[in-house]
């Protein structure tokens, strides 16, 4: 018994079934006596009559089975099969010889009977893999996986219904009256084109009731039209837009100016479309895009340089161009290499227009707060502690500035460079105690030398001069620009006397060494020759005519040049 409560194999037929007695396919259902797959035991069917025109198959079970050939003279096919696929003498059933391995049933005057000794072999099948499974067809076999149903017996030809009728297939299309929408199909008719099942419910309903039915029309078009061409033309223009700003002209007034004059700074390190977004802010030229084509068009476009410039607005890009390159234009504030804190103090008053003075009185107050480093601070009889910090260079100073941000937009300057150049590391290796005694050596360069290609031969003999036991001087540096300093002047004829008489702490006629600061604001390449002096043993200079310098080792070397200065000046 499966677990639930059936029996191996199909139900018995019913008594009233005109074809009850056969006891299923070849009667194997209905006899008692088979071996069950489970315990061995037979399995017990109830009694049931049994029809006189079938039988049992025993002595007339020929007679029996010839009957149901007459009856079913088309199938004998299923007969065979529904005896356990077993073949009987005189009829032959090539297509279906699948009994190999199955053990043979005994047709005998007594019934069928399983003998687990005897098998069949069929000559036409010599491998059947499923034919341990064959059992669940014959119903002689045991069915190992306890699931007798598992494989039903076809259906007899009088028991098998009428085959059901195939619907007929169909394409994916429907056709235009029930596939496509009828926004597309142009239904607008009441009646006509409208699908039958909907006609028949408003049939139901009455043609009066029920609710109205929408109309579709030509408005839905025309919104999609109008939507499809907002969006073309929205595309149009962004491709124009696109267009225009990659491959058009940029945008550019026309002329000279409008004559109205404005003042543009344009800030250090600034490139084409920064000068041309400060002009555009100004209101000058009309995009950036066009003053940085006039820049490249033109050969001395790059020249621009930082400063103030006084320009018109609503002028053409390339004129904008052309007036920036011309001196006219540019309003810096220019401090030259070597020029002292006094005279860039007066410099600055003069260009914002304020009391002369004031710019002297706030670098006196104010220097700490400038942006100085930390070694060039607090430095003993220093007189002016922002000296060698005005950075010499051009400068966009223009009225209404404050004086403090010009100042600390110079010192920032001075700062970077000296960074860059490693003046806090090379000093040591220079023979000095720090950067500023580094900062006071250029500006010495700065004020004694007459070209660049003087600088470093004069550093080598401030260096030489400042060894203490040097023969030549006895580490003297008696440089007239430092008493011209003190004294806030630029003399050449400077009697010995007063030189070594004037007791001042900038005096190296008096004082051995280097002053105590710088005495000017020294550009770059006073301060390269300063980090990197020659080495030839000079010690002595003169300048026959204001533009060169002529060097000697000795003092001797040296009195023959100053004779012949003299001489010429005398003349």
């Amino acid at each position: 018994m499966t677990e639930y409560g059936r029996g191996q194999g199909s139900e018995p037929w019913h008594p009233e079934d005109p074809l009850y007695g056969d006891g299923g396919w070849g009667g194997q259902q209905a006899h008692q006596g088979q071996q069950s797959p489970y315990d061995g035991q037979p399995q017990h069917y109830p009694e049931q009559p049994q029809q006189p025109q079938y039988g049992d198959w025993g002595t007339g079970d020929q007679a029996g089975y010839g009957q149901a050939q007459q009856q079913y003279p088309y199938d004998q096919q299923y007969a065979a099969q529904a005896q356990g696929h077993q073949q009987y003498p005189g009829q032959q059933d090539p297509g279906h010889q699948q009994a190999q391995g199955y053990h043979q049933q005994q047709y005998d005057t007594g019934g069928w009977t399983n003998d687990p000794h005897q098998q069949v072999s069929y000559p036409g099948d010599p491998q059947d893999p499923y034919g341990q499974q064959a059992g669940a067809y014959g119903g002689g076999q045991q069915d190992y996986y306890g699931m007798p149903d598992a494989y039903p017996p076809p259906e007899p030809p009088g028991r098998r219904g009428a085959e059901p009728a195939q619907e007929p297939q169909t394409d994916w299309d429907p056709g235009p009256d029930q596939g496509e929408h009828a926004f597309f199909a142009g239904d607008d008719d009441d009646d006509g084109d409208e699908p039958r099942e909907r006609r028949g419910r408003e049939d139901k309903r009455g043609r009066g009731g029920g609710k109205p039915k929408k109309r579709r029309n030509g408005m839905a078009c025309l919104l999609v039209v109008v939507i499809l061409g907002g969006g073309l033309a929205g595309v149009s223009y962004f491709g124009y837009q696109f267009y225009q700003d990659r491959f058009g002209d940029a945008p550019d007034f026309a002329g000279d100016g409008s004559g109205q004059e404005v003042s543009v700074e344009i800030p250090a390190g600034a490139d084409g479309y920064a000068i041309g977004r400060a002009l555009k802010s100004a209101g000058v030229v009309k995009s950036v895009d066009a003053f940085v084509s006039a820049q490249a068009g033109n050969p001395d476009g790059r020249g621009i340089q930082a400063g103030v410039y006084t320009l018109q607005k609503q002028m053409s890009a390339e004129s904008a161009v052309e007036l920036m390159l011309s001196p006219d234009s540019r309003d810096n504030l220019i401090i030259a290499e070597g020029k002292r804190n006094a005279d860039i103090y007066r410099l600055i008053d003069k260009r914002l227009k304020v009391k002369d003075g004031t710019t002297a009185a706030v670098a006196k107050k104010d220097y700490k707060k400038l942006g100085l480093p930390a070694w060039a601070q607090n430095h003993a009889d220093v007189k002016d502690p922002l000296e060698g910090f005005l950075y010499p260079s051009s400068y966009g100073v223009s009225e209404g500035q404050k004086p403090e941000a010009v100042l600390k937009q110079m010192v920032q300057r001075a700062t970077a460079t000296y960074e860059k150049f490693g003046v806090e590391k090379k000093a040591e290796s220079l023979g000095l105690e720090d950067p500023w005694q580094l900062v006071t050596v250029a500006s010495l360069v700065q004020a004694e030398g007459t070209s660049h290609s003087d600088f470093r031969k004069m550093a080598e003999v401030i260096y030489n001069r400042m060894k203490p036991g040097n023969p030549q001087t006895n580490g003297m540096l008696e440089f007239d620009s430092t008493y011209n300093y003190i004294k806030n002047q630029s003399k050449i004829d400077l009697s010995l006397s007063e030189l070594r008489n004037y007791d001042n702490p900038y005096n190296t006629y008096f004082y051995k060494g280097l002053p105590p600061g710088p005495i000017d604001n020294p550009g770059e390449d006073a301060i390269k020759g300063a980090l990197n002096p020659t080495d030839d043993g000079w010690y002595y200079f003169i300048s026959l005519d204001g533009k060169t310098s002529k060097f000697t080792k000795t003092n001797a070397e040296h009195q023959k040049l100053v004779d012949q200065f003299n001489a010429s000046r005398n003349n």
